[in-house]
């Protein structure tokens, strides 16, 4: 069977259309998120954009021939934001994975260190401003008090809150608004009364209302605020842990031997064809193939797989795993962004920047909040201001300010994405691939599962049972003559007689007259005997009966017959190794309350044998089944109601992989059944099909759980401010308290989402058949 590596666990799009991912400066909420994603929509040549607020990447399907860089970067831009530019080396050249993540990092840090500066000196100073205002025996009159204030609250309403003006400034150019112009609206009235009443107090006393300064409210709100946002900046930060991990692995540099010497490179100059020297305990650094040495390589960092693979002349190696005992030399077949590694790390990238179908209602709901919130605080001012008691204006001003404070559009955008982000880095670190939040969403609806026999539930490679032998031969024998005259055959089943041959010793007689019939099987002399060995038309097309022997094999997927001189001399039955950790699979899904289902192209005798060995019932078996027919049956399932998974890793399982609702690719298949999937399983092991699941479940749990607080902060906190609580508990709330409740609401969600991080799938789930996964087609 065909193998493959991840990197073909990326497919190219089916369309001529084109992707690109570009980082996006300047959004703070869900309104932000559905601005851009309008804007880009509506670009000629874009066919799909999708923006995600935790990465703060959009990710852009669209057709080179209409649209371009140049016009997506405008479209940003007209929506109000900005492209931050790409990493690029010295020479212009795009930089590496590692550059990238180095630059994002870096950029990550600055703004961090931004927010942090910023929002310690705005607390620094609210904090003294309410000191002073509210010291018992302080020597200074309100309005002396005022004209301390002044100063510092001014300061920090421009300094520290300047990128609230910048970002609101920008959306208010394009005719929109945000979580930044909720700030800026709250904090300047704020401020600009304060400043009002202190420089001229009089005309507020001739109007019958006590000046009274909001400099604490408008100092306290922005440290808060930008306290919330570099809180949420740390918490965002542990959110891409999976791809910093995964390129932490990565060497730095490598052992090229140039004419007839080693000379130690930089690893973005390793080239294609270069000879790589790897000595022990040092990792490798680029895929290739080993062409002198042996050596045994650990690859559970990037497989799951436990046990060091033994590697020798010929074998694949591959990039980021660690050498063992041994020394050896390969060929490098991928480097750069070709290597395995690097394809993984593009996977959970795009993943971690995709959407989630439920994402949509808070995007939706996202795009006309701020407007919203803008009317209900005018609302509010009006309501205190006519209907409140004394002072009316400071009342209305107060709620006002609360209202527009408080409302947090920021909680929603990031209840899916943070969520999204966690889920496919934990699954990558597990071994399984999932393409996108999509992917992960209907996984976790999944009530049926169906499997394809070959190389999914079985090794998908013979392997000879036990030989059997008609009377006056002994199975030493037929074993022994059947292989050396195989030695000429270049067919699987001779394959599997000759490992078995080779263990015990066996199989190397002189033939003589060796012809192999095609698709039949082969003959030749052995000592001076006629032997024939191949199917039992072979031997009945050479008038050899076969019936003594005929029932020999039961459970055999495949039965080949040595005769020597005209008579059956044994039976070498040819079985399709079942997985050992194949049952395991089906109980852990059955537990779960998923229907198991085996549907495969084999004979009924087998596929009920096999089914009865996982504990798959026998009315849950289609046997003999066309590749289109096995879209027909996920089909029929889903006619049910039922939510179908199809499990499978073949050529001829592409169609129900793409019919299902969730495809499952088996990563030690077929290149066509992978780019059909939506979530490839790096290592061969079925256990990491329950695991997926298990996994969507959970990250659905808690995407759920982010929205229910986010929707529910609005709903209960948004009336309190506008004062419902005020005509029969006398409550209001205060705006700094206001400012710190929103901070925290948008922590909380990120914070619920990093619990994500304590996923614990099991390890053997990802082991096996890892090895096939990584290898090169």
């Amino acid at each position: 069977m065909q193998t493959t590596s991840p990197a073909t666990a990326i497919p190219e799009p089916a369309t001529p259309d084109a992707e690109i991912q570009l980082p996006i400066e300047g959004m703070s909420c869900a309104s932000c998120v559905n601005r851009i994603e309008r804007f880009l929509r509506k670009t000629p040549g874009v066919t799909e954009a999708n923006v995600n607020l935790a990465t703060e990447v959009a990710t852009i399907r669209y057709v080179p021939e209409i649209a371009g860089l140049d016009e997506l970067r405008a479209a940003i831009e007209a929506a109000g934001y900005e492209v931050r530019p790409l990493p690029q080396t010295a020479d212009g050249v795009r930089a590496s994975l590692v550059d990238e993540a180095d630059a994002e990092a870096a950029e990550r840090a600055r703004e961090q260190r931004s927010l942090g500066l910023s929002a310690a000196v705005a607390l620094a100073v609210a904090a003294a401003t309410m000191g002073l205002m509210y010291a018992p025996a302080l020597p200074l009159t309100m309005e002396q008090l005022a004209w301390v204030l002044i100063g510092p609250a001014t300061f920090i309403q421009f300094w520290a809150g300047r990128r609230f003006y910048r970002a609101a400034w920008r959306a208010a150019i394009h005719r929109s608004t945000g979580m930044d112009t909720l700030v800026v609206v709250g904090t300047s009235v704020a401020w600009a009364y304060s400043v009002l009443v202190t420089l001229a107090p009089s005309i507020f006393r001739a109007a019958g209302i006590e000046p009274q300064t909001y400099f604490d409210s408008s100092t306290a709100i922005v440290g808060l605020v930008l306290m919330g946002r570099w809180l949420e900046a740390r918490a965002k930060a542990q959110t891409v842990g999976a791809i910093k991990e995964l390129l932490g692995l990565q060497a730095q540099s490598a052992r090229i031997v140039r004419g007839g010497a080693e000379v130690d490179v930089p690893l973005e100059e390793v080239r294609v064809g270069d000879l790589v020297r790897v000595r022990p305990g040092e990792r490798v650094p680029v895929d290739g193939r080993v062409v002198e040495g042996e050596s045994a390589v650990d690859e559970s960092m990037l497989t799951g797989e436990p046990m060091p693979v033994e590697v020798g002349p010929g074998a694949q190696v591959i990039g980021a795993t660690m050498n063992g005992h041994g020394t050896f030399m390969f060929r490098a077949t991928r480097v750069g962004r070709d290597t395995a590694l690097a394809h993984i790390v593009e996977l959970v990238r795009r993943a971690q920047g995709s959407k989630a179908p439920i994402a949509r209602l808070a995007d939706r709901i996202g795009g006309i909040f701020v407007p919203v919130v803008l009317g209900l605080g005018a609302l509010t001012f009006g309501l205190w201001f006519v209907l409140g008691p004394d002072p009316k204006l400071t009342h209305a001003l107060v709620a006002f300010i609360t209202v527009v404070v408080i409302s947090c559009p920021c909680a929603m955008g990031l209840a899916t994405p943070t969520a999204i982000m966690v889920g496919t880095g934990k699954g990558a670190e597990a071994g399984i691939l999932i393409r996108g939040g999509e992917a992960l969403e209907l996984a976790a609806r999944i009530d049926a599962v169906v499997f394809d026999k070959t190389g999914t539930l079985t090794r998908g490679r013979p392997t000879l049972g036990e030989v059997i032998a008609a009377p006056g031969f002994s199975a030493s024998e037929v074993l022994d003559i059947a292989a050396s005259v195989e030695r000429g055959s270049e067919h699987p089943l001779a394959a599997a007689i000759l490992a078995r041959a080779d263990e015990a010793g066996l199989g190397r007689r002189p033939v003589d007259g060796f012809e192999a019939v095609a698709g039949r099987g082969v003959r030749g002399r052995v000592e001076g005997r006629e032997a024939m060995v191949g199917t039992a038309a072979f031997l009945k097309a050479g008038g050899v009966g076969i019936a003594a022997l005929a029932a020999a094999a039961e459970a055999a997927s495949a039965v080949t017959y040595l005769a020597l001189d005209g008579r059956v001399a044994g039976a070498l039955p040819t079985i399709d190794e079942i997985k050992p950790e194949a049952a395991e699979a089906v109980r852990e899904l059955t537990v779960a309350g998923i229907e198991v289902w085996l549907v495969t192209g084999d004979g009924a005798r087998v596929a009920r044998s096999v089914a009865a060995a996982v504990g798959i019932p026998a009315d849950r078996v289609m046997a003999e089944v066309l590749p289109a027919g096995k879209a027909e049956a996920v089909a029929a399932l889903a006619a049910r109601g039922l939510h179908v998974a199809m499990v499978g890793d073949g050529i001829n399982d592409a169609p129900a992989l793409a019919r299902a609702d969730v495809g499952i690719a088996i990563g030690t298949g077929a290149d066509a059944a992978m780019e059909a999937s939506d979530v490839t399983l790096v290592g061969g092991d079925p256990r990491a099909v329950a695991t997926a699941i298990r996994l969507s479940r959970q990250t659905r749990r808690v995407i759920r759980q982010n929205l229910f607080w986010a929707f529910g902060y609005n709903v209960v906190l948004i009336p309190v401010a506008m004062g419902v609580l005020y005509p029969v508990l006398g409550i209001t709330l205060n705006p700094a308290l206001a400012a710190g409740a929103m901070a925290m609401s948008s922590v909380s969600v990120v914070t619920n989402s990093l619990r994500l991080r304590r996923f614990r799938p099991d390890v053997r789930a990802v082991a096996a058949g890892s090895r096939a996964a990584v290898a090169a087609t």
